[in-house]
């Protein structure tokens, strides 16, 4: 069972911040929560963006409607522009943005084969949380709304429920009560349900709301396994911490050669490579991932290792190792130009994007590029542009810039952005660093010079607008 409802369960009772990610096919959706508390969503779902949802609930006219892209502007919300703009009201925002988040965490929970991933963060940065949504509404409703599943009853059935405390139990109807107040901690679900020949569907959904709501729990042999954060089990690492480092990993090797990914050096020996093997075995291996980890996240576990064991045995190889030395590797046959026409559509309606101004939607895309090709500085480049726009994002950028300089030592772009991006979270030694380095590659750069000047004698702050209107994507190499 891979579900909404566990997590919104954990989330909300835990009091955890952070960020939960859905893929289904080609949904993408993201829900933020701070303190247990729904704070913001994202969707990649036309129809379910703030400017559809109001003309919907008719909070903007027509003509707004039909012009919307107009009221886009940098570092606004739609909703923000079009209250300043008198073009609807600051309450019917309000109103569209709740209906927004309830629309998209509820629209997750007919969904028993999504891909839900739950990243646990300090805090959200500088995200606007003038809307809250209290989750237990949302699990209320959203169980109450979702079709009946047979796998429910399967999951369900041979567990002992215990009850708990009732916080909840205002939210239930007559009829939820009457089957709450029937178990007792010692007859199983399923026993349960013979006994009192309730109706099969209402009682196993039931029994569903009432654990995710917490009224009930199961006995510790029965217990459902927890998903999301902070999963421990005696003797191995947090799951979450293990699939995080994963995606980390797989981030590196794209544009890793055979000795980097192992990590050792080109004279390495047979017996240093096979220790180095060994010990990425241990992390990486897919035995040592729990079955329950969604098939996408599999599948990158299984890339990785299946990456890590073509060096391992191409680097034990003495034929093989000199033949990579001489040739380098073999090219991967997954339909390479077909991958980089994909990437490069993508990249320039992100660009598009971006210009416009909308950068959420730019980034949905921009993630979608760095997965069909991870070898192009430009691509990390326009993805930390974007970060950079979102507040939430900057760290992400901060990496993505470093990437970016990486992949093209040669073009100070990267080192530019960077510097600005440290300049305006009051990084200035940090700041003058990078803009140094571009001078170095690059010593007529007119923005890294004129940022330099800036700093030293007090001017006012250059932001990132001038830097990107610079050729960022055409630089000559040196």
């Amino acid at each position: 069972m891979n579900h909404i409802g566990f997590y919104l369960r954990k989330i909300y009772f835990n009091k955890l911040t952070g960020q939960l990610i859905f893929k289904q096919a080609s949904v993408q959706k993201y829900l933020f929560f701070q303190d247990g508390d729904l704070v913001h969503t994202k969707t990649n779902i036309p129809e379910e963006r703030l400017g559809e949802i109001l003309y919907k609930l008719g909070k903007i006219s027509d003509d707004a409607h039909s012009e919307i892209d107009r009221y886009i502007e940098p570092n606004k919300s739609i909703g923000k522009t079009l209250a300043q703009k008198g073009l609807t009201s600051q309450r019917n925002v309000e109103d569209g943005l709740t209906y927004q988040m309830r629309e998209i965490t509820l629209s997750l929970f007919p969904y028993f084969d999504g891909e839900i991933l739950f990243q646990e963060k300090s805090s959200l940065g500088e995200l606007d949380f003038s809307t809250r949504i209290n989750v237990p509404y949302l699990i209320e409703d959203g169980i109450r709304r979702m079709k009946f599943q047979p796998d429910l009853q399967k999951f369900l059935e041979k567990k002992t429920p215990l009850p708990k405390a009732r916080v909840l139990y205002h939210l239930l109807t007559e009829e939820e009560k009457e089957i709450l107040n029937k178990i007792n901690g010692e007859s199983t679900s399923e026993a349960l349900w013979r006994s009192h020949k309730y109706n099969p569907e209402f009682f196993w959904k039931s029994l569903y709301l009432f654990y995710c709501l917490n009224l009930v729990d199961f006995r510790d042999k029965d217990a459902i396994p927890e998903k999301g954060p902070q999963e421990e089990q005696p003797g191995r690492p947090d799951v979450q911490e293990q699939l995080e480092e994963v995606l980390e990993f797989k981030e590196k090797i794209s544009s890793f050669n055979y000795y980097q990914i192992l990590g050792v050096p080109k004279n390495a020996s047979e017996e240093e490579i096979k220790k180095a093997y060994f010990q990425l075995a241990r992390k990486f291996h897919p035995d040592r991932f729990d079955r329950s980890v969604p098939p996408t996240f599999r599948g990158q576990i299984e890339d990785i290792f299946d990456r890590i064991t073509k060096a391992y045995r191409t680097l034990t190889s003495k034929e093989q190792r000199k033949e990579y030395d001489i040739k380098g590797a073999p090219s991967r046959e997954e339909g390479g130009r077909d991958l980089t026409k994909k990437a490069d559509i993508k990249f320039r309606q992100a660009k598009t994007l971006y210009s416009q101004g909308r950068y959420e939607d730019a980034l949905i895309l921009l993630e979608d590029v760095l997965q069909l090709k991870r070898n192009k500085a430009d691509h990390y480049l326009l993805m930390a542009m974007t970060e950079s726009k979102i507040p939430s994002f900057r760290k992400k950028a901060e990496e993505h810039f470093l990437k970016a300089a990486e992949l093209e030592p040669w073009n100070p772009e990267g080192h530019v952005g960077l510097g600005v991006l440290y300049k305006q979270e009051g990084l200035l030694t940090k700041a003058a660093k990078q803009f140094q380095k571009a001078l170095e590659i690059d010593s007529d750069h007119e923005v890294a010079r004129r940022e330099l000047e800036a700093m030293g004698k007090g001017k006012k702050k250059t932001g990132l607008k001038e830097l990107f209107s610079m050729n960022i994507f055409g630089p000559k190499k040196k």
